[in-house]
């Protein structure tokens, strides 16, 4: 008899494929399976056709112009595209100044270390412990020759969500560009993207869509485009900034799944803050402290460090029972403190030992949450008689 699965609680690192979506994928790999590019058959036309769809359907999301959204394989390479992309432009007109936080994740970090090898100056803000950077942080620290600030939309690990329709609102009066990393926050919070962000970086697999899609906003001002210099070059494909040919199943897959998303959102949410409810009081039989100002967060994502309690150690406890991770996927291998909980300025015996629990409703039903915390509480104790 086939061993019964864990309960997912990692629904930040990626979700499950919606089944809905699954069937329109499956449709455009084996039925309609056509190269967006050819135009001299009818294959083709329906790829471009249902391209031209997503597309519009995407950008209508988000408030955008059809021709100002671009698809990618998702949110990191959207990241390294807007950033890296704006380094030429930077170089030349001598703004090589940069404001970003501390808490961003490592798909800002590693290309803002690039450009800082390039000579660009970065400029890290921390939020300190609510997790959350205020609009006035960030004027403090503009300049004339500050080029960009990057913000993140929803922190992955903490789920606090950024002021980032006010950063933008300021922003949109100077001449620094404004990018947002909406990997967490696309489909959940849609109403803050619509506020005039220049770069938007967006995931598919966070909401119901495949695996290695997504797209990169690029909004212009008045008759201005972000002067953007491509990273890859080879076909001339999303206005030559992400040449290569288009992966019509994913693409059509994103916005069936940001369609589904968006009509059912209002149920997700009151769905998701019912299971946070019971399982932050469920939580309390506990000695935890849970990290970041909870009253701007989302729904799904709890971040929490059990007090004397190894985290890698509670994980391996856990792993029959549930699957929860301390961190992001992309680094959660190194099993180093929490980059986001140090730039919030806890103490290392907090930093070191975050636990993330994320969840889409749907996949939670059958978790027995008096189970999981008895479990959380007896290893708690038991660590603490050995100590």
């Amino acid at each position: 008899m086939p061993q019964q699965m864990a309960a997912y609680l990692d629904s930040a690192a990626t979700t499950r494929v919606d089944p809905r979506v699954a069937e329109v994928v499956l449709h455009w790999m084996v039925e309609d399976f056509g190269n967006a590019g050819s135009r001299t058959h009818e294959w083709g036309t329906r790829a471009k056709r249902a391209v031209q769809q997503a597309r519009d359907q995407l950008a209508t999301q988000v408030g955008a112009s059809p021709s100002e959204l671009i698809f990618t394989s998702g949110a990191t390479e959207s990241n390294n595209i807007a950033l890296l992309g704006l380094a030429a432009y930077g170089e030349k007109e001598d703004r090589r100044h940069i404001i970003t936080s501390a808490i961003e994740h490592k798909a800002v970090l590693e290309p803002l270390e690039h450009l800082a090898s390039r000579g660009f100056e970065v400029d890290f803000l921390s939020p300190g412990p609510s997790g959350r950077l205020s609009v006035e942080a960030v004027r403090e620290r503009l300049r004339d020759d500050t080029l960009l600030v990057s913000l993140m939309h929803v922190n992955n690990e903490t789920g606090v969500i950024q002021p980032i329709a006010e950063v933008a609102d300021h922003l949109r009066d100077t001449s620094t560009y404004f990018h947002v990393d909406a990997a967490q926050g696309f489909g959940k919070l849609t109403e803050d993207l619509r506020s005039p962000i220049d770069l938007i970086s967006i995931s598919g697999h966070k909401i119901g869509a495949p695996k290695g899609v997504g797209a990169l906003v690029i909004r212009r001002r008045g008759r201005n485009t972000v002067p953007l210099t491509p990273l890859m070059y080879g076909g001339g494909q999303e206005r030559k900034l992400r040449p290569g040919t288009l992966p019509v199943p994913l693409i059509v897959g994103l916005a069936k799944a940001a369609e589904i998303f968006e009509r059912e959102r209002d149920q997700w949410w009151g769905e998701a803050i019912a299971f946070r409810s019971r399982l932050v009081g469920a939580l309390q039989k506990t000695d935890l402290h849970i990290n970041g100002e909870q009253e701007h967060v989302v729904p799904h994502i709890l971040n929490v460090s059990f007090n004397g309690v190894d985290a890698e150690a509670l994980i391996v406890q856990l792993k029959e029972l549930v699957a929860v991770s301390t961190g992001s996927a992309c680094t959660s291998a190194s099993y180093t403190p929490s980059h986001v909980l140090r730039g919030m300025q806890l103490p290392d015996s907090i930093a070191a030992n975050g636990l993330r629990l994320s969840w889409f409703p749907d996949q939670v039903a059958d978790l027995d949450i008096d189970e999981m915390v008895a479990e959380i509480a007896e290893f708690q104790v038991g660590t603490a008689s050995l100590g």
